[in-house]
């Protein structure tokens, strides 16, 4: 079996970080350092090669890359990792790899890694804020980056024409940013982000752009991009082949607004908004359930807050988590789902009660006060499932703790029928 993404690293950290993150996708990965191992790794959906350029010199850096391309089978996508700020030969790699790809070819350089901070706008590639020339990176003793605007970090090592994408395009949508990355000829093409929806905006454009013109992209990034594009490729998993993440949010705070925003913009997960004098569980049940569809990874019930001010009746507030966990009972014996998210203490609880559960078993700390493991007991023992509390975690918790699960549900589907069977904790 031939792997169907490589990604060629810069240096060891950050090639298995970008690694880790295909693999909770869902997508065997294998990390090998050396051309030599290269064969090794077969079997793997993904392939992590460190090459160990960041410190070698552009000449050596070039010869490394087109080492690695000539000695491994194409692949339907290829990574050129980068640093997070830049730092190393990144022009340069990126040259030979378009030397050896080809004609019909292109690099798509999104280098924004919003979880840290990362973001690139009008061309500036920023850390928590501040130009990438006026951080440590540029007095990096062994490779300093001087520059902020990526383009001339690029043209340290290229000649190729460059092209920028804008962030005014990207909030645009897909359409708009497919039609920018359609109409440039430049084989190098910069694009702006400051989220992890942008991203996912450009990988969908990209994609597009494939479909419609054959454009051949290569993604170069530290590891968030290339896993959009992938997923927008059709490489992986697919969401419509899988069961859902049934998504729980009792909580109406404001962080949990922004994480559950994230989850539609990142995931395009749906949901159902129950408003406080709807709460009848087959009703939400129902509404929930007419959400359900190919490609649909993530459909759940979320709690509408009251307006401003207007007052909350106590009895009324109580009977949230009772009926969201009901709803999901009923949901969970009617349809197909992977697993159960649950955002809240009370609705966490709710929910194992309504479910029949003894409890679950934890596995893992997604992040900090956020758990995930598995239902034990009654008649969906065995169910993925995390949870935590609704004050807890950044905008990208809910999206943490929901694709902890998808990767969960992957390696749940990939082992044989006998023991995916419900009622049958592994």
């Amino acid at each position: 079996m031939t792997p169907r993404v490589l990604v060629l690293g810069d240096d060891l950290t950050g090639s298995n970080a970008t690694g880790a993150r295909f693999a909770r996708a869902g997508l065997r990965t294998v990390s090998v350092t050396g051309l030599d191992r290269v064969g090794r790794a077969d079997d793997a959906d993904v392939v992590v090669l460190n090459l160990g350029t960041r410190h070698r010199s552009a000449d050596r850096a070039r010869s490394l890359v087109r080492e690695a391309l000539r000695a491994h089978p194409p692949v339907d996508l290829l990574v050129k990792r980068v640093d997070t700020t830049l730092r190393g030969n990144v022009g340069a790699e990126v040259d030979a790899v378009l030397d050896e790809l080809g004609p019909g070819t292109k690099a798509l350089v999104v280098p924004a890694f919003p979880d840290a901070g990362r973001t690139t706008v009008g061309g500036l590639h920023l850390v928590d804020g501040v130009p990438l020339a006026e951080t440590p990176a540029a007095r990096d003793p062994l490779t300093p980056v001087p520059f902020s605007r990526v383009a001339t970090v690029l043209r340290q090592g290229t000649d190729r024409p460059i092209a920028e994408v804008f962030l005014d395009d990207v909030r645009s949508g897909v359409d708009a940013v497919a039609a920018r990355l359609a109409e440039t000829d430049a084989p190098l093409v910069v694009c702006d982000a400051t989220s992890n929806a942008h991203l996912g905006t450009i990988a969908e454009a990209a994609a597009l752009v494939r479909a419609e013109h054959g454009t051949r992209w290569v993604s170069v990034d530290s590891g968030p991009f290339a896993v959009r594009l992938g997923a927008a490729l059709g490489i992986g998993p697919q969401a419509g082949e899988l069961p859902p993440v049934l998504a729980l949010v009792g909580s109406i705070t404001g962080s949990t607004r922004d994480q559950v925003l994230e989850l539609e913009q990142v995931l395009r997960a749906r949901f159902v908004d129950v408003a406080l004098d709807g709460l009848d569980a087959r009703a939400i049940a129902d509404r929930a359930a007419a959400l359900l569809g190919p490609g649909r990874s993530v459909v759940g019930i979320r709690t509408h807050p009251p307006a401003p001010g207007a007052p909350v009746d106590p009895a009324t507030a109580a009977r949230i988590p009772r009926v969201l966990a009901e709803a999901a009972a009923l949901l969970l014996a009617e349809r197909r789902f992977g697993g159960l998210y649950a955002t809240g203490g009370d609705i966490a609880e709710a929910a194992t009660a309504a479910l029949d559960s003894d409890g679950f078993v934890i596995d893992t700390e997604v992040l900090p006060l956020a758990v995930a493991g598995r239902l034990v007991g009654g008649p969906h023992d065995g169910l993925p499932f995390a949870t935590k509390g609704g004050l807890i975690g950044g905008r990208d918790a809910a999206v943490a703790c929901v694709e902890h699960l998808l990767g969960v549900i992957v390696r749940d589907q990939a082992r044989p029928a006998t023991h995916r069977e419900r009622g049958r904790h592994p």
